[in-house]
């Protein structure tokens, strides 16, 4: 059961259609995994389906009405495509970008025990990947330059403010200087969205800090 949680005005952005691709998949995935906010955002769902059945149904023009039946009368009707057989662990808003596993996607190594598989950028530029770390790989300390999302998928971690399990959505900003640690135990694999790159701050690591920043830009 997820412990950390959007905030009930996520939820309510989410419920309204507001929100970015990428905190979009967060939100949703997260709502697979804990009930509370599933039964929040029906409600959230339920409130705004009484608030239209309320409204006055508006007179729309002959013309109108003839012009979108005539196109749809045009339209052409495609043959159904056979679905993709995807693991049932997958979240469902996340099966748009995975064929069948997450050993279907191209990772990348980024040190000896992380790798990154992106995904897509959304409108706003935010990067939308998948971090998968080795059981007991450590990221190095950082900070960061934006906001971060985080979704637990797979597996568990720690850090200076605690430990997280599947389900457990995260924000974290500049406000945050923290070091990720996996459990011993199996591999953490997580959605990351970020709006901007991370800021590495040890005294060996900085240095890379201007390569974290071209690669975050290049997709």
């Amino acid at each position: 059961m997820a412990n950390y949680h959007p905030t009930p005005e996520m939820l309510t952005d989410f419920s309204a259609g507001n929100l970015q691709l990428g905190h979009a998949l967060c939100v949703s995935a997260h709502v697979e995994h804990c009930d509370e906010c599933k039964t929040n955002l029906q409600r959230l769902n339920s409130i705004a389906t009484n608030l239209f059945d309320g409204l006055e149904p508006a007179s729309l023009p002959d013309t109108l009405k003839n012009a979108v039946f005539s196109k749809l009368d045009d339209e052409h009707i495609e043959e159904p495509v056979r679905e993709k057989t995807v693991s049932s662990h997958i979240p469902r808003a996340l099966q748009q970008f995975i064929s069948e596993s997450y050993e279907t996607l191209s990772w990348k190594k980024v040190s000896s025990m992380i790798q990154q598989a992106h995904l897509s950028t959304d409108v706003s530029g935010s990067k939308i990947s998948l971090m998968r770390i080795q059981a007991g790989g450590k990221v190095p300390m950082h900070t960061h330059s934006g906001e971060e999302y985080t979704l637990l998928l797979e597996g568990s971690f720690s850090d200076e403010s605690g430990l997280y399990n599947v389900g457990d959505f995260l924000v974290r900003d500049e406000r945050h200087k923290h070091r990720p640690v996996v459990t011993k135990d199996r591999e953490c694999i997580c959605l990351t969205v970020t709006d901007a790159p991370v800021t590495l701050t040890g005294f060996f690591t900085r240095w890379f800090n201007p390569l974290l920043r071209r690669g975050h830009f290049s997709h």
